[in-house]
């Protein structure tokens, strides 16, 4: 491993060049993993997260009572944000059948914790985030490069016009400031798409318990607290999650290099070449709910959190024994990566001239 300085960006390097065949690759890898035990579940880590949450809740719960009619209430709002957002991982790794022994099991789990806890539809979560994982990062196929406020590439910051384009060629600037309005844009997301006319598993308690999760909460509020103080309590609970939400996934991904549509490569390559882990070990972990060991996470979706900081050290050795770019940085950097990323490809908002390949050569 190579860091110039703290927290530098860092990519393996070759030892040797022993070539190896891409499909040996990561069977190699797994193998090594699973001799490990690195594949078992984690009962009481996942048991101690879930009452911690359970008592994080029932504090700000508490907390929201004595407060009464007081400003302070808006501590309890940013409280909330974070604790919506440690749920909303957990029902993260559920969904990738990391928490409980049996699919449905976690199906449920993460269904209860997306849905009645975070207000967010677990179906689209489930469906977004399967084709994220089948192709991350590849242009036309991974939902989450998906031109929305922003644009991720530039064919699409391109295609934008009007003040969409003027939008886009800020975003750089604009990109963390946008993550304050996250926590609507997921809610929006998660109704509209149980709403449309197609087939939708679930849709029906999905819908019911989004009624009851925003009927209590939002009643609850309204009726304890003044209007004004209402709306700047629901302000800061959602700019906090959002925020939270938007930046725990943003470092992992954005910045990395972009897979073309049409791009063969072996599974391995194209989940490790497109994945930022983040340093810093427990507290990193703690922080962004297991995100922090991106790659790991990638190639083994339903490995439980504790076991991620073992299979990187597996999985590291072996980018830098076959020569396979890994790529680990501080926090601080990959948000600066990300602010670098969105500021270049805002650079060809309204470009009908643009180009890829002269925009690949001005990078350079």
């Amino acid at each position: 491993m190579t860091s110039a300085t703290p927290g530098a960006l860092r990519t393996t390097r070759p030892r040797s060049a022993g070539a190896i065949d891409p499909a040996r690759s990561f069977t190699e890898v797994g193998r090594t993993v699973r001799e490990a035990g690195l594949l078992r579940r984690a009962r009481w880590f996942y048991a101690s997260l879930g009452a911690g949450l359970a008592l994080a809740l029932a504090g700000a719960a508490t907390g929201f009572v004595l407060f009464g009619d007081s400003w302070f209430q808006l501590l309890i709002a940013a409280a909330l944000g974070l604790i919506f957002t440690q749920a909303a991982f957990i029902a993260h790794e559920a969904s990738h059948r990391q928490v409980l022994a049996s699919g449905p099991s976690n199906d449920r789990l993460g269904r209860v914790l997306a849905v009645l806890v975070v207000g967010m539809s677990y179906q689209w979560w489930m469906t977004k985030h399967t084709r994220h994982h089948g192709n991350p990062n590849r242009v036309g196929k991974d939902p989450d490069i998906d031109v929305d406020v922003v644009a991720f590439t530039p064919e699409s910051a391109a295609a934008q016009t009007g003040v969409f384009a003027t939008m886009t060629r800020h975003q750089g600037w604009l990109f963390y400031p946008l993550l304050l309005l996250e926590g609507l844009n997921l809610h929006r997301h998660s109704i509209v798409s149980l709403l449309q006319r197609r087939t939708v598993e679930g849709r029906w308690l999905e819908l019911g318990l989004l009624a009851l999760r925003f009927g209590v909460y939002l009643g609850l509020v309204f009726w304890a607290l003044p209007l004004g103080m209402a709306f700047a309590f629901l302000g800061v609970q959602l700019a906090v999650f959002g925020l939270y939400m938007g930046t725990s996934f943003a470092v992992n991904h954005t910045g990395m290099p972009l897979i073309p549509a049409d791009a063969r490569l072996d599974f391995f390559a194209k989940q490790v070449r497109t994945s930022r882990n983040i340093s810093g070990g427990f507290w990193a972990s703690a922080l962004l709910g297991g995100l922090n060991y991106q790659v790991e996470h990638h190639l083994f979706p339903s490995m439980a959190r504790p076991h991620l900081a073992r299979a990187r050290a597996i999985v590291r050795e072996h980018c830098r024994t076959h020569d396979i770019a890994y790529t680990e940085t501080s926090l601080a950097s990959a948000h600066a990566a990300v602010v670098r990323h969105m500021h270049r490809v805002g650079l060809a908002a309204g470009d009908p001239f643009f180009c890829p390949l002269v925009a690949q050569f001005r990078r350079a």
